[in-house]
């Protein structure tokens, strides 16, 4: 039976990561929500809890080992390809999952494990359907980063902006209700430029099918190219808009400030949804091979990254909340990533995907930290100014330093790493004196920003209030959820060279067009991607997967 279900998942596994969180979410649906315990409900609402966190986190621990068991089938080197009703792409909707696909996801469910185990803390019963928006949240971003179609991603991500917009507003109050508002209309506004993007490259292709892109927008010449270059830094606009890239970052540090702290913490992975989407578009389809359309935001997205990472570190530096310099810090951090997809080289993208394991990873245990230790210090929070003494001050302070220190990048922490990949990896190419300077300069600044946070929270102490005397320290569930993050932090340090090798492999067979379009098309597409001829955008092309038979290529 065992060997049975795991030939079964093995067949299977693309679509059963989406379909997980889905069906989990529905039958949390048919539990119930009364919203927390309610006076009426007493026992049988505690009850009803207590299954809807068991099937949730049950959920999501299986999702995480399957998420696991994707990166070791994609480690093989192998793409694997799942069309849903066998429709042949690109016609039919496919899944593909190579080794970034299965990266993602599996960093996706590293950070919502310990989010979930910390929310079930009491947050998740301060509003209804958190359990069923949280699975359906997971759901979004594990089809996002699995899709083989540009037209699905757009659909992964109304489905994760949906939940997203549930969960912001989780808990109520009315910052959250204004900044929620302000999310909206900006998504909103984003994924209707993401439908015009979406029709530019339709119209000129006939196709959304990313491998079948590839192949066709390497194939434009004339005004087809100039539109598909168009399409392409619409699309840049719109995925900068949900990375956070400046100048759209505006939006992310007032809105992860003003969301509950396993929310601001579980959108850690929300801005690398835009980053993976540009990678995708940016290498895999607009890429160093794509005819006229090569590289169609290369002027735009390194000076773009590196001044999005500058900001970001001067915003954590004058921060007047410690949520909103975490919040600060998540720009700064995309910025850095974005420098190594800017520079288009295979080794400066995998020292870019190490950087993104570390920061998500380090900036999801900051949000929840920050809430441990505003929760300690009465009326002031997490506000930059004196307040009273922390219960556990050395205890949180510990947390505090390590959190500080690999957000930084000192060593021998992962962000200290990864800087030094970034650098040692943009060696030698044209903008080495810009990317230097900047990612020391951050790394500077960053710390001296956190140490100005240490310094306020800990050392500028007032009076304690007699109402305070018996304020108590956190709960073991809520510090061991955010010992949990610290902890991934130490593996990924301990673990950097397998890692290494696995996102220097990852950035191989990204640039591998060839290898990507045989997986999706077939044969025919493979030796299409590396032999093109000229486009103009306006004939009717047979796909290379599905090409008639004929006395040269008989079926």
């Amino acid at each position: 039976m065992s060997d049975a279900i795991l030939a079964f998942w093995w067949q299977h596994a693309p679509v059963l990561s989406v379909l997980l969180p889905s069906f989990t979410a529905m039958a949390l649906l048919l539990l119930g929500d009364a919203g927390g315990l309610s006076a009426q409900g007493g026992e049988h609402d505690a009850t009803r809890l207590r299954w809807r966190r068991r099937l949730s986190l049950a959920s999501v621990l299986l999702g995480a080992a399957m998420a696991a068991g994707l990166v070791l089938r994609a480690s093989s080197g192998e793409l694997m390809v799942y069309r849903l009703g066998e429709w042949p792409a690109p016609f039919g909707i496919v899944l593909v999952l190579d080794r970034l696909s299965a990266l993602m996801v599996l960093l996706t469910y590293l950070v919502a494990a310990p989010v979930l185990w910390y929310a079930t803390g009491g947050w998740d019963s301060r509003g209804r359907y958190f359990h069923a928006i949280y699975q359906f949240q997971l759901m979004g971003l594990a089809g996002a980063f699995l899709t083989g179609d540009l037209f699905n991603l757009f659909v992964f991500f109304e489905v994760l902006l949906i939940a997203s917009y549930v969960l912001l507003l989780h808990g109520q109050g009315r910052e959250r209700l204004r900044m929620g508002i302000h999310y909206v209309v900006l998504n909103l506004a984003g994924s209707g430029l993401f439908l015009i993007g979406l029709a530019m490259v339709y119209a000129v292709t006939g196709t959304l099918n990313m491998a079948d892109l590839a192949l066709r927008v390497a194939q434009l010449t004339g005004d087809s190219a100039l539109i598909a270059r168009a399409a392409a830094l619409v699309l840049l606009v719109v995925f900068g808009l949900k990375a956070a890239m400046l100048p759209l970052y505006f939006w992310l540090p007032a809105t992860y400030a003003a969301a509950s702290a396993p929310v601001a913490a579980l959108f850690a992975i929300m801005t690398k949804v835009g980053v993976y989407s540009i990678i995708r578009t940016h290498w895999g389809i607009f890429g160093v091979d794509a005819g006229e359309a090569s590289l169609a935001a290369q002027a735009w997205l390194l000076p773009l990254a590196l001044s999005t990472s500058v900001l970001g570190a001067l915003g954590a530096l004058a921060a007047h909340s410690m949520s909103r310099m975490v919040a600060y810090l998540t720009v700064s951090s995309v910025g850095t990533i974005l420098a190594g997809v800017g520079l288009f080289t295979p080794e400066t993208l995998s020292a870019a995907l190490y950087y993104t394991l570390h920061s998500t990873i380090v900036i999801a245990g900051l949000f929840l930290l920050v809430e441990l230790m505003a929760a300690q210090r009465g009326e002031a929070l997490d506000k930059l100014r004196p307040a009273v003494a922390l219960r556990e001050p050395v205890l949180l302070g510990m947390m505090m330093i390590f959190g500080a220190a690999s957000a930084a990048g000192l060593p021998p922490l992962p962000g200290f790493l990864g800087k030094l990949m970034m650098l040692e990896s943009s060696a030698g190419l044209a903008a080495q004196a810009w990317v230097w300077t900047v990612l020391l300069g951050v790394g500077f600044l960053t710390m001296v920003g956190l140490a100005r946070a240490g310094v306020i929270v800990f050392w500028h102490i007032q009076p304690e209030p007699a109402q305070d005397a018996t304020a108590s320290g956190a709960s073991f569930k809520l510090l061991s959820a955010t010992w949990l993050f610290m902890g991934l932090t130490l593996a990924l340090a301990v673990l950097a060279s397998p890692v290494k090798r696995y996102t220097d492999a990852a950035a191989r067979q990204l640039a591998d067009k060839a290898a990507y379009a045989e997986a999706v098309l077939g044969e025919q597409g493979g030796a299409a991607a590396q032999t093109t001829r000229p486009y103009d955008g306006r004939r009717s092309v047979t796909p290379p997967a599905i090409q008639p038979p004929n006395e040269e290529n008989p079926r």
